[in-house]
């Protein structure tokens, strides 16, 4: 059996890791095809690197976002290989598009369910329009399958838990070993927030200029690793962050995982690095006004401050963790019930 596995972004390599170890064990064959959607080197080769995953067998370098530019090549991979699924992950226009490409081969996609509620956001629409399509969909929990017996989808539904929680558990001991992030930028664990911001909402000026005061008004170290759009964004704008705000490059994902994981507070706006923080006992302060993660959020390990900067200050300042955190998710086993699915 073969699997043409469609990846674009960050969190797509992360989470395809896990997926491809697990493929390779049940004897599948797996073709990836990285759509170019991130590119930098630090958004992009270095996880290849870093988490050892193979060299893609199609690497299309578009350098875009644009789903509609991603489908003639994905599809003319799709003709060259026949595989029997196209695998897509999560939410992004990459997801989009390879569903879209895979013409009459079936969609399996992970991440499937999944709903902030919010049709504003692109990745909102991504979510549903793949879901309509799919014919196995894989979920991570039963939340997100009664989503879709709600909305009536025509794909079988297999709740498989969270391959992203399969990379977490696997590579987090091994950053915190590894990585010197935190001797590098003179911050010791507990003593510091992490943010990362680069939703599209929140790159737009009126946005982006209030949650750069939010964080400029946090008391203590900010460490912000700015996704290439952000920081052209701030500059553009001509947006000043604070003192204590220390704006750095992308970082690789294990210099990532060590930074977070130590971190006191993380502020993002990336799905995620929500559900990351709270395996990693990490309270959570999201710049979104929903999230479709919304059991951290339920339990108070997660708030929500869209872009007020006083209550983004204020819930980093009062931020803190309930006393019980019951498991979220995953238990460590997704991927190999990804493959399972598949192959099933």
């Amino acid at each position: 059996m073969r699997v043409l596995s469609v990846v674009g972004n960050r969190p797509q390599f992360v989470k395809s890791g896990p997926v491809s170890v697990a493929l390779r064990e049940a004897g599948l064959d797996e073709v990836v095809l990285h759509t170019g959607q991130h590119w930098d080197a630090g958004m992009s080769a270095v996880f290849f690197e870093e988490l050892g995953l193979g060299e893609p067998a199609y690497r299309l370098d578009l350098r875009t976002s644009d789903a509609a530019a991603m489908k003639p090549a994905i599809r003319a991979a799709v003709e060259a290989e026949h595989p029997d699924w196209v695998l897509v992950y999560g939410d992004t226009n990459s997801t989009l598009a390879g569903a879209e490409a895979a013409g009459a081969v079936p969609v399996a996609h992970v991440e499937a369910g999944l709903r902030s509620g919010d049709l504003s956001m692109p990745e909102e629409r991504n979510r549903i329009e793949v879901d309509r399509l799919a014919a196995l969909l894989l979920p991570p929990d039963e939340r997100s399958a009664a989503t879709l017996r709600r909305e009536g989808v025509r794909g079988r539904v297999e709740v498989v838990g969270d391959v992203m929680a399969d990379a977490c558990f696997r590579f987090a001991p091994i950053a915190r070993e590894r990585s010197r992030i935190l001797g590098r930028l003179g911050v010791a664990p507990g003593g510091y927030v992490v943010t990362t911001i680069h939703r599209e909402a929140n790159v737009r000026e009126a946005r982006l200029r209030r949650i750069a005061a939010g964080l400029s008004s946090i008391e203590e170290p900010v460490v912000f690793p700015a996704h290439p759009r952000t920081r052209s964004a701030l500059l553009e704008a001509g947006i000043a962050l604070g003192e204590r705000v220390r704006l750095l490059e992308p970082l690789g994902y294990l210099d990532m995982a060590a930074l977070v994981s130590q971190a006191r507070v993380l502020v993002t706006d990336s799905g995620g690095l929500q559900k990351e923080a709270y395996w990693y006992g990490i309270p959570c302060v999201t710049a979104r006004p929903s999230t479709e993660w919304v059991d951290t959020v339920e339990l108070g390990a997660n708030v929500l401050v869209d872009d007020d900067p006083v209550r983004l200050a204020a819930a980093v300042a009062g931020a803190r963790l309930p006393d019980e955190l019951p498991p979220l998710y995953g238990d460590g086993r997704a991927s190999a019930r990804v493959a399972g699915a598949l192959d099933g």
